[in-house]
């Protein structure tokens, strides 16, 4: 075990976190530079990566264009957390957080920003009404697992993900209590899942859409390289469901988006038209 750290009385920022996003990590919020976010041919406008949270949303859009929605028509533009992109005065005003995804609706007037991964898939889901319960005690179901998992990715990426798999040095005491939690987190949906198809019953959910890319990420093997580290076999209701989810033909399509990372046909940079998914078209735009 290394040395223990005496905190001191107040905290100053001089030097660089360590690991994989140091480079970006500050202390203030805020632009770091001027530049407008560009803005495409449909109203709504998505300003993402493919990271979990921002699968989420491109899995929905897909979801709902899949279901005939035209309104849902959208742009994708990427942007590149590790340059800092997110920093840039058009971003912030689209989400003072700085984080993405980020969505601005142009239907509305003036435009809708909407910010935070879960309140976009609320916002869509109550726009179009779909993936939502209309039942009033299913609604409450639903959401309660949707802010169950919004509540529980930041323990999974900036916790397990962040100490597990970035961070500079390998510290016994943080990944044994993360991964406690995750198992545990794990567990207890693998529970839910025990006698229910998906997370609110027989109706496949924005509470699905949402915990999809995080934990069905993790136990498939393609999140932290952790699936051995967390016995991830031992969860077959959350394998069983993710593997359902990842079949489905709009969740193919959503997570390709704004992925920059992978095999080359896995990726879609920028998305602005069902077309892009084409090779041909999708070459070109990667």
């Amino acid at each position: 075990m290394s040395d223990s750290y005496t905190p001191p009385k107040i905290w100053t920022w001089n030097k660089e976190s360590g690991g994989k996003f140091a480079n970006i990590n500050r202390p203030i919020s805020g632009a770091t530079h001027d530049k407008e976010l560009a803005v495409g041919k449909h109203p709504l406008q998505l300003y993402s990566l493919a990271t979990p949270n921002g699968v989420k949303v491109t899995v929905l859009l897909e979801e709902l264009l899949e279901k005939g929605h035209k309104g849902a028509e959208y742009d994708a533009f990427l942007v590149d957390i590790l340059e800092g992109d997110q920093f840039s005065s058009g971003f912030v005003a689209a989400n003072p957080n700085s984080k993405i995804p980020a969505l601005v609706d142009h239907s509305t007037s003036p435009p809708t920003r909407v910010f935070e991964s879960g309140s976009i898939l609320l916002y869509l889901a109550e726009k179009f009404n779909e993936f939502i319960p209309q039942d009033p005690t299913q609604r409450t179901e639903c959401l309660s697992w949707l802010f169950w998992q919004m509540a529980s990715a930041p323990l999974l990426g900036g916790g397990f993900g962040h100490f597990y798999a970035y961070a500079p040095e390998k510290l016994e005491y943080p990944i044994d209590r993360y991964t406690m939690e995750i198992k545990r987190q794990l567990d207890v949906l693998d529970k839910l899942l025990a006698d229910k198809e998906y997370m609110c019953g027989d109706e496949y959910t924005i509470a699905d859409i949402a915990t999809w890319p995080w934990y069905g990420a993790l136990v498939k093997g393609l999140a932290y390289d952790a699936a051995e580290f967390i016995e991830a076999h031992t969860y077959k209701n959350v394998i069983r469901w993710a593997d359902q989810i990842a079949e489905r033909p709009a969740v193919q399509r959503g997570r390709m988006v704004n992925k920059t990372w992978g095999e080359p046909e896995s990726q879609l940079h920028e998305r602005h038209d069902a077309s892009d998914f084409d090779t041909k078209t999708q070459d070109k735009i990667g």
